[in-house]
Parts: C-alpha cells; structure tokens; sequence
C-alpha cells in the first residue's frame, strides 16, 4: 500500500501527533532521497526538512540530496533504492524543470517508498497545477503545469487561503472542474495511503468551482 504526504511548511517542527503517524508509516529508514527545488544551487539544503524528521524521532542511514551535482542516471539509481523519496519546498518552477529533465517522475510513481513532499515539493507529487502570478508564482503567464502524478489531484500548499478565498476561487475554478484542489496554508498535511487521504491542520478542498473546508483526521 502505497503512502504519500503532502506537507505545507511548519513553523517550527512537525507536531508531536502528526510526527507519530509519520514513525508508523516509515518503517524502512536505510536511505531517504532528497529532491532539491533549486537544483543549481549547491548550498546545503533540505536541512530545514531534515531537522523536522529528526525532531520527529525519524533518522536515516543514509542521506542523498538529488540536484545537478548528482548525474541523472545515478540520481534515478537514488530514487529506485531509497526507502523514502521527499520532495523539498522552495521554487515549484525549477523543481517541476529539474523532475522532468531527469525523468524522475516515473521512478518515483514505481516506487515503493513512502513519499513526502513540502510546499513546492508536495505541489509537484500532485497531477497538475496552477502556476499563476496571481497565486504568487514569479510568471507573467499563467499555464497549467504537470506534476508527477502520484494522485489525481492538485495542490495548493503553503498559501494563505483564508485571506484570498475569492481570489483563489476564481483563479482555480476552471482547474476544480477537472479535478479535486487540496488548498492548505502551513502546519498541514495530507496523508494519502491506499485509498483513504487523511487530514492533519487547516485543509480545503475545491471542487466543482465550490470550496470546502475538511475535517481533520490524523490528531483524533
């Protein structure tokens, strides 16, 4: 059974509730394989995401950051070994680039690994999304843009929904005709396991040009 966490970006540190599901579901910690958002840029990253999961008791023998250092054979190589794939935050834009230069995204639907991605990362698990300036995206033109496709859905992370619902609706009608939009702001997540998708936070859903806010599931 597949699982597939798409985060927003939290303040501090994954909340104590949400890290125990997070231990229950990663089971296998030999390797975690780390997606960069800015794959020309060589600094240290991830570290933000990394220390969360170290906050949340979860470490791993291994880490490997994927980004223009790593030659893309060996970088699918990375993905097709690690136990968890995560897709960091940061520029959607050049992450979705880099995913689709590398054709990562076929490695990463075969995988069997837990898969997490935040903000930009969790936008570019999805199916498609909305790469608008209006939804503060740095494009003059707005175009629909692939994602990896773990799930036939879109997202929206890390925005701030509850003081632009009008805008949001509008930009993103068209797209919730097609199909489900999940909208969070930070300190969410979405747990997709098998079947069910379960809700941690603040969490919307835009369907058929209506939005609705969810039930949380993950802190009962």
């Amino acid at each position: 059974m597949k699982t597939h966490y798409y985060l927003g970006w939290f303040s501090n540190f994954i909340p104590e509730d949400l890290a125990r599901v997070l231990q229950e579901d990663i089971t296998d910690t030999k390797s975690i394989a780390m997606i960069s958002s800015n794959p020309a840029i060589y600094e240290e990253e991830g570290a933000t995401e990394r220390s969360w999961l170290d906050v949340a008791g979860i470490a791993f023998d291994e880490y490997d950051l994927i980004n223009y250092q790593v030659q893309k054979g060996d970088a699918q190589a990375l993905i097709q070994k690690a136990s968890v794939i995560f897709l960091l935050g940061g520029n959607p834009v050049k992450q979705n680039e880099f995913l689709m230069e590398y054709e990562l995204s076929e490695p990463i639907k075969q995988s069997n690994a837990v898969v997490m991605g935040a903000s930009a990362g969790a936008i570019n698990m999805a199916a498609k999304w909305l790469c608008s300036k209006k939804l503060g995206f740095e494009v003059e033109t707005s175009s629909l843009i692939e994602g990896v496709g773990l799930d036939d859905f879109s997202v929206l992370s890390h925005y701030d929904l509850e003081n632009n619902t009008d805008l949001v609706l509008s930009e993103l009608s068209p797209l919730s005709q097609e199909m489900d939009i999940y909208a969070s702001n930070k300190d969410c997540a979405i747990r997709v396991k098998g079947d069910q998708i379960d809700i941690y936070g603040n969490v919307y859903v835009i369907s058929n040009s209506v939005i609705l806010k969810l039930d949380e599931t993950l802190n009962l």
